[in-house]
């Protein structure tokens, strides 16, 4: 009985097992009844989408030390707004205004 389709979690059981356990690629396509062209898919498959979890992180600390960056420059301008507010009003109250 030839089986023609594989779940996701039994694709990478079977890499898994290539690469942890070091069965060879004719065992595992034997044992399976896959042909190593569709094996040798599902392992490029599984690097070149490993790949984009490692680039999914990079750019999520580079967000952060952006909003971090983003977020120290907010608090100075309060910090000068608040300044030049308290001088403002200093200003008006020695010129009788207030």
């Amino acid at each position: 009985m030839k089986r023609t389709r594989f779940s996701p979690e039994e694709k990478v059981a079977i890499l898994r097992e290539h690469l942890e356990k070091n069965v060879t690629v004719p065992d595992l396509c034997e044992k399976y009844r896959i042909h190593p062209n569709q094996f040798y898919k599902w392992k490029k498959e599984l690097f070149e989408k490993a790949a984009a979890l490692f680039v999914g992180k990079t750019t999520t600390r580079k967000e952060e030390e952006k909003a971090s960056k983003l977020e120290r420059a907010l608090k100075d301008r309060n910090e000068i707004i608040a300044e030049l507010l308290q001088e403002n009003i200093k200003l008006k109250k020695s010129v009788g205004e207030i």
